[in-house]
């Protein structure tokens, strides 16, 4: 039929709503152990995780942006927010003067350490617990390729910015 809208098959449908279902379930538990254990969001979380991960401690903002799958405006507001708890420091990079680098800091790494064995524990419990280690390994090589295709498009930080439009209808910046 010409013009029909494209359609899972039930399987496809099946593995989706339960995908979401999952990440929606696990998701809501991590932050509820952030916001008790941290006074943190996610997405607070991940940008300490990143930078806790990273070996200088340190990355730019664009590049976190990217990273954690969040818009550069809602991640300078959340880096702000950090940044007034001391947890993170800001300031222009020397590699590049139009961007910042954000860096986390020792009050950063002590409520990371803190928080990490209870977002470790609930992960390991919701996640990993029903899931023999050949269902991991199989789970990682499924999703795995899922990411890497997603990721394949440019990060946010790449795309153009849309134009806004004025009332006459002409664009502006």
């Amino acid at each position: 039929m010409p013009g029909s809208p494209p359609s899972l098959d039930r399987q496809q449908l099946g593995a989706y709503l339960a995908l979401m279902e999952v990440s929606s379930i696990l998701r809501h538990e991590v932050e509820q152990h952030l916001r008790a254990e941290g006074d943190l969001s996610y997405v607070q979380w991940q940008i300490l995780a990143s930078l806790e991960d990273s070996a200088s401690g340190s990355h730019r903002m664009t590049d976190l942006a990217d990273g954690v799958v969040y818009s550069r405006s809602g991640l300078t507001y959340q880096a702000g927010l950090l940044e007034k708890r001391g947890l993170i420091s800001r300031s222009p990079s020397p590699a590049d003067e139009r961007s910042i680098d954000v860096t986390i800091t020792d009050a950063g790494r002590a409520l990371f350490a803190r928080v990490l064995p209870g977002h470790i524990e609930v992960v390991s419990s919701l996640l990993f617990e029903p899931l023999s280690r050949n269902d991991v390994q199989a789970l990682t090589g499924l999703l795995t390729p899922v990411r890497d295709h997603m990721r394949a498009t440019p990060p946010r930080s790449a795309s153009p910015r849309r134009r806004k439009r004025t009332r006459a209808g002409d664009t502006a910046s």
